[in-house]
């Protein structure tokens, strides 16, 4: 276990081509995504530099802009901290999340090919193994690629640009509770498949809605608990 409680294999390599400082944000924005730097840790910068094999100014840059961002607290005399989302900050950003996907949903019903709807049983049969297997990770990669899927086969460029910006958040919201969805989460996708390939466009909203504001009170119940 390294200092930084990153658990071993979890750093990326940095080999992307690009500014070094961009390359650091995107390693570090990734491991909070996933969970591997938790809610509330300490970032130290001479330690993720060292883990990073960078020097510690591209890790600064990047630790500045995550702050920015909101991903990143910077407290004074204290250092920066993996941000705590507060239970209303994930409400609404769950909330923003099903009118995108309820609309995409609908989309996708009246869009959707043979080939689209092709690709979303094959990852839903990947969903589901990942979940068979325990494996926590896969299965929050499959779900975010189930719903990329019906995003891009809604077909509406605007409604997919401002998925994407909410798209990470979603994956740091979802992390904690896709055990506890487990396979429940991917029936609802079978259902889901089953409404787009009738072109039930009334019947997939339905279901979007529903299956993501289980994911939101999944959420909710987690943190009372």
């Amino acid at each position: 276990m390294l200092s930084t409680g990153l658990p071993q294999g979890a750093v990326p390599k940095l080999e992307r081509p690009g500014p070094l400082r961009d390359r650091v944000y995107e390693a570090l924005l990734e491991l909070i995504t996933t969970r591997a730097l938790q809610p509330g840790q300490h970032l130290v910068e001479s330690e993720l530099a060292g883990h990073l094999g960078v020097s510690r100014q591209p890790v600064r840059e990047a630790l500045q802009r995550l702050n920015t961002e909101g991903w990143v607290d910077l407290r004074p005399a204290q250092g920066a901290f993996v941000h705590e989302p507060t239970e209303e900050e994930a409400d609404q950003l769950l909330t923003v999340r099903t009118l995108l996907e309820a609309e995409a949903a609908r989309l996708a019903a009246a869009n959707a090919d043979s080939a689209g709807i092709a690709t979303l049983e094959a990852l839903c049969a990947e969903g589901e193994k990942a979940v068979e297997a325990d494996d926590v990770d896969g299965a929050v990669a499959m779900n975010a690629r189930f719903h990329a899927k019906i995003m891009e086969l809604a077909g509406n460029t605007v409604l997919a640009e401002l998925a994407a910006q909410v798209d990470r958040r979603v994956r740091w919201y979802y992390t904690p509770v896709a055990r506890q969805r487990g396979h429940q989460s991917w029936i609802e996708h079978r259902a889901l498949i089953a409404a787009v390939t009738a072109r039930d466009e009334q019947r997939a909203t339905q279901l979007m809605r529903e299956h993501t504001e289980h994911t939101r009170r999944s959420y909710h119940a987690r943190a009372r608990s």
